[in-house]
């Protein structure tokens, strides 16, 4: 049982060596096949950082602080 087990274990690295070879194609990570999307990366010269305005920080979420409460008026269901 044991000998099988590394033995498919073996043939197991043994795939994964001739895949990183390249032997099946190159891998996806290796890059340079599309170049188009290099294209379209935003520049980051055309980045602008403003500071938001307090009725734009009331929408965000302060962390480590209680969870904020949802503007909901509850009545009781008449029948």
């Amino acid at each position: 049982m044991l000998r099988w087990l590394l033995a498919l274990l073996f043939l197991a690295n043994l795939l994964m060596f001739v895949v990183a070879q390249g032997v099946f194609g190159p891998l996806p990570a290796a890059g340079g096949r599309e170049p188009q999307h290099l294209d379209r990366q935003v520049h980051p010269e055309l980045v602008r950082v403003r500071p938001i305005s307090p009725d734009e920080a009331a929408d965000q979420a302060v962390v480590g602080g209680p969870a904020p409460t949802a503007p909901v008026q509850a009545a009781p269901l008449s029948q």
